[in-house]
């Protein structure tokens, strides 16, 4: 079996090699926490309009190549000794209005998720190679995994991206190749993680508008659709991507310092500010926490927060 360091070595998997594949990506999803005990599920759409897809109720970390099971876009299963997960509903979802989609992963990576259950938006234009090969990230209502209803929430939203976050559930990828939609659900967890780190360290910077724009010339030349190509408003850097509360108004509760698309930082229009690091403890005294505390109420109270 080829190692498949690139989506570019797969091609149109045969039924036997996405199998194969399956198995490889279970087990890089398992070392990199993106699943655990059965958490998880994949699906690839065959070249005769079967799916593949991982079973219910096994670690992704342990699977043989038979015990995957087949379905077809109706979500019967017609083939496999396992049963198929309830999630296939939302797979199916994908495959019914987006032809371009031949692979989903959907993971429950940690730092990813942690911006799905506080509800936070994943900020924007700050690393160019997520821009190109991400982009923006909505995160979708909340709703019972494995029913129609969780499909429901993702229709309005379905077409124009091809990363996810499912408001307190974790994350789906989407791609042309199961190593692509691998690759995405990879790029979004160490970008939530850096994103993270970074708000511990100050405030977070943004490229240009100028940048900005060379990177959506990059991503069209590239083939990778992005509404943000053909939609000014949805192109600014100060417009986070649609969320689960964002009809109310809200998009998160109210960040830690450096939290926000841009905040205090360099936004599409400016040159970035520079901002002093603070000290990053792990147990810290009761004399840092009072530090912490008013540096947090002095920031709020600067943005007309309080």
């Amino acid at each position: 079996m080829s190692a498949y360091g690139s989506p570019l070595d797969e091609g149109d998997l045969s039924e036997q090699r996405a199998r194969e594949l399956f198995c490889e990506i279970g087990r890089r999803c398992y070392a990199k926490n993106f699943v655990e005990a059965n958490g998880g599920n994949f699906s690839y759409r065959l070249a005769d309009g079967r799916i593949l897809a991982t079973p219910t109720m096994i670690s992704k970390g342990f699977m043989e190549p038979d015990d995957m099971v087949l379905l077809d876009l109706d979500g019967n299963q017609i083939g496999g000794h396992r049963q198929k997960t309830s999630e296939i509903l939302m797979h199916l979802t994908f495959y019914r209005h987006r032809s371009d989609v031949r692979a989903v992963v959907h993971a429950h990576p940690r730092y990813a998720s942690a911006f799905a259950v506080t509800n936070t938006p994943v900020p924007k234009c700050v690393i160019p190679e997520v821009e190109i090969f991400v982009g923006e990230v909505p995160i979708t209502d909340y709703e019972t995994p494995g029913t129609p209803r969780l499909s429901e929430k993702i229709l309005p939203v379905i077409r124009d991206f091809n990363v996810f976050l499912l408001a307190n559930h974790g994350a789906v990828t989407l791609g042309r190749g199961v190593l692509e939609a691998f690759w995405r659900m990879e790029i979004l967890d160490a970008y939530c993680q850096t994103i993270l780190l970074a708000w511990q360290l100050g405030e977070i910077t943004q490229v240009t508008d100028r940048h900005m724009k060379e990177l959506f010339q990059l991503k069209e030349r590239l083939g990778f659709p992005d509404r943000r190509l053909s939609d000014p408003r949805a192109a600014r850097c100060d417009v986070p991507p649609p969320c689960a509360t964002q009809s109310a108004g809200t998009c998160g509760a109210a960040p830690l310092p450096g939290a926000g698309v841009g905040a205090g930082g360099g936004t599409a229009t400016g040159a970035p500010d520079v901002h002093r690091p603070a000290e990053v403890v792990l147990n810290p005294s009761p004399e840092v926490v009072e530090q912490i505390a008013r540096e947090v109420l002095d920031r709020l109270r600067d943005r007309g927060l309080i």
